[in-house]
């Protein structure tokens, strides 16, 4: 899931990696920097544009709630499934390759999506987005972990942060006005001029780091990408089959059944598998790892729900423009951007238990706030909605990457972070997978069916609010 959140989870990944010998040595810092930006900013940008895009697109190729469901999970799925595989595959050939390999396979899924005549097909240009950003995403932070050390470390990733707020910003604006004026075809064309110019400075100034691969013996965990990709597939599908008005009849039941065990063969594969295993079950051992990620689950999850909702809701209860309703979601990142350092600082005084509990506390205060949306001005429903939510959201995020490397050993901590990061992307992948009866409703009902989702967003974030409280220990008490 891409929100304006995401930096702040995924900025771990960067902080965990080791770096190269002659990281001081860099030949053209601000180039590298600049190529690591614009690569990561294909996969912020798009996530955000599409949530505004859904309804001209549901409107332009027939879509029901469960094909709208699809366009935002036909991305969420390979990007959840393959993240730690992407990572992985970058140690192992060369982050350089691995990067420039996913910025070229998102390009060509961009053109696939700006031209599908159909759903379907659009749904696999989707897919084929999902996995160019599992492999351009892991690699892009990494790069930014080998290639800096100390100080310049820090501000480099400060400054990938910021700007991954600001396209989290931006994206929707830019989609939104992009759609009035020419059509929802014209949020992928966003992507190509990106990828080009990725591809360029990638190309020109990132060294090839083959030589800097895994250690002889190392070997990608194939098989239990293959087993998670199965396992979230199915769930996804009967969830969204189940959701959308079918009910659970045997079809998506047999398939959600499918995809749990598939994800326990998963779990006995990757026990097998060792420290070769794309996720060590050996993390689990960490009391606080295993209550960070519940927590990341749902409150991540409860969070990509209000970015699918809240502008699909606005453009057709309210009449709201595709740009109208891409700005009203502009005081979450601008918020969570200018507080997270603070908190970071915070939460390093206090430690991270504290402010993981009371943020999501506060987020669901604002997902209450949000069941007034729909009933009254932007001013008086929807923007006060956004800024507790967005207040909320900012008191976690920065102390959840802190929490994260601190819950596991350092030789872990890049596997950690990454699944970390993966977890947050499968929270909205089954929030949206659940959410098709909501897509699939018009009018009053349409109101009504998001009053009630923001009720269980809510539930959910105090949920994740009470794992912090339960199972995460700050470092002293470790």
């Amino acid at each position: 899931m891409n929100t304006a959140a995401q930096p702040g989870c995924d900025q771990s990944i960067a902080l965990a990696a080791p770096p190269c010998a002659d990281s001081s040595a860099i030949a053209h810092p601000r180039m590298v920097l600049a190529t690591t930006i614009l690569a990561s900013s294909l996969a912020f940008i798009d996530g955000s544009v599409v949530n505004v895009g859904l309804p001209a697109i549901g409107r332009s190729l027939g879509a029901d709630g469960a094909g709208l469901s699809w366009v935002v999970n036909g991305y969420l799925l390979p990007l959840s499934a393959l993240l730690l595989l992407g990572g992985a595959a970058g140690d192992r050939f060369g982050k350089r390759r691995v990067l420039l390999l996913g910025v070229m396979l998102f390009a060509l899924a961009s053109l696939l999506c700006a031209f599908a005549p159909t759903l379907p097909l659009l749904v696999d240009g989707r897919i084929l987005q999902g996995m160019g950003a599992a492999l351009l995403m892991p690699n892009s932070l990494a790069i930014l972990g080998t290639h800096f050390e100390g100080e310049a470390r820090g501000r480099a990733i400060g400054i990938w942060a910021a700007v991954g707020a600001a396209a989290g910003a931006l994206g929707p604006l830019l989609g939104g006005w992009l759609i009035d004026v020419v059509g929802w075809r014209a949020i992928f064309f966003i992507n190509l001029p990106l990828a080009a110019a990725a591809l360029y400075l990638g190309m020109r100034y990132l060294h090839d780091e083959a030589a800097m691969a895994a250690q002889p013996g190392a070997r990608l965990d194939l098989p239990g990408a293959a087993l998670a990709s199965a396992g979230l597939a199915g769930l996804t599908w009967g969830l969204t089959v189940a959701s959308s008005g079918a009910g659970f009849s045997w079809p998506p039941l047999l398939a959600i059944v499918a995809g749990a065990v598939a994800l326990l063969v998963f779990l006995r594969v990757e026990q097998r598998a060792g420290e070769h295993a794309m996720l060590p079950l050996s993390l689990f051992g960490s009391r606080s790892f295993s209550g960070l990620n519940l927590m990341t689950f749902l409150l991540y999850g409860a969070l990509g729900a209000l970015l699918l909702l809240v502008p699909f809701v606005l453009i057709e209860v309210d009449h709201y423009s595709a740009s109208g309703a891409g700005a009203a979601l502009l005081p979450l990142p601008v918020v969570i951007a200018l507080a997270s350092s603070t908190m970071g600082r915070i939460a390093g005084k206090i430690g991270a238990r504290l402010p993981l509990t009371v943020g999501p506390v506060v987020v669901a205060a604002g997902f209450l706030l949000a069941m007034r949306i729909g009933d009254g001005s932007y001013w008086t429903t929807t923007l006060p909605s956004m800024l507790v939510i967005a207040v909320g959201m900012a008191i976690a995020v920065a102390p959840l990457t802190t929490a994260v490397l601190s819950s596991v050993d350092a030789g872990h901590s890049g596997v950690a972070s990454g699944f970390n990061s993966a977890v947050a992307r499968a929270g909205g992948l089954f929030t949206t997978a659940l959410l098709g009866v909501v897509l699939a409703s018009h009018g009053d009902a349409l109101l009504h069916s998001f009053h009630i989702a923001a009720l269980a967003c809510a539930a959910t974030a105090l949920a994740s609010a009470a794992c912090a409280f339960i199972w995460i220990a700050d470092p002293a008490e470790n």
